[in-house]
């Protein structure tokens, strides 16, 4: 499957914010945003165009994307998807990103970002409700408990991850550090999602 292979650092810059997508670096001084916190490339600093009301739905979309590392495609299904739901079509689309299961690997604290959680899925090293899942998009219902496996238990990168985590961060959740276990508990309502984007533009984006 094609997939992004450039810095993410990069992508956090063309967006002019903090996309969390290089785990810990993100939390510290050497993120490249503190410094440079302007586009990439030749003209990054001159950029000082007046942008479209399509441009910002745009770059509204791009941030949503980009945050849960999608490609255009599996964004798109994702949004026609939330708009045969009933009722916010932009609601509905963050609350199916936040069900997949790289992200509540991340949200939980088993990895230190989306990217990151992917690779450990691939990689067998979780179970939901005791069965291997190794696919990152699988959504989860509420009441599945993702666990890491026997073998995974003295990973390095999982325990580093968590490490970073308080107890209770997201009232959707809770992780239990002690047994390496999380339960879905609800899906979430929007304002309890930590996401710096207007899902709103998005709809209108597509809308067109």
């Amino acid at each position: 499957m094609a997939r992004y292979t450039d810095s993410v650092c990069k992508l956090c810059r063309r967006e002019r914010q903090k996309l969390f997508l290089k785990g810990q670096k993100c939390y510290t001084e050497k993120c490249p945003i503190e410094s440079r916190s302007y586009p990439p490339g030749e003209h990054g600093q001159s950029r000082r165009s007046k942008v479209s009301e399509y441009g910002i739905q745009l770059r509204e979309k791009q941030k949503i994307k980009r945050s849960y590392g999608l490609l255009e495609t599996q964004f798109k299904n994702y949004f026609e998807k939330a708009n045969k739901q009933k009722g916010i079509t932009g609601e509905n689309l963050v609350k199916l990103l936040e069900r997949r299961f790289d992200n509540i690997v991340y949200r939980i604290g088993f990895a230190g970002s989306r990217k990151q959680a992917r690779q450990l899925i691939r990689h067998r090293h979780f179970s939901i409700n005791d069965q291997l899942v190794d696919i990152p998009s699988y959504s989860l219902s509420v009441g599945d408990i993702i666990k890491v496996r026997d073998k995974s238990k003295k990973l390095d990168a999982i325990h580093d991850s968590l490490k970073r985590v308080k107890d209770s961060t997201y009232s959707w959740l809770t992780v239990d550090k002690a047994n390496l276990l999380g339960t879905f508990v609800q899906i979430p309502e929007r304002e309890e999602v930590p996401l710096n984007a207007n899902e709103q533009l998005v709809v209108e984006l597509y809308s067109k």
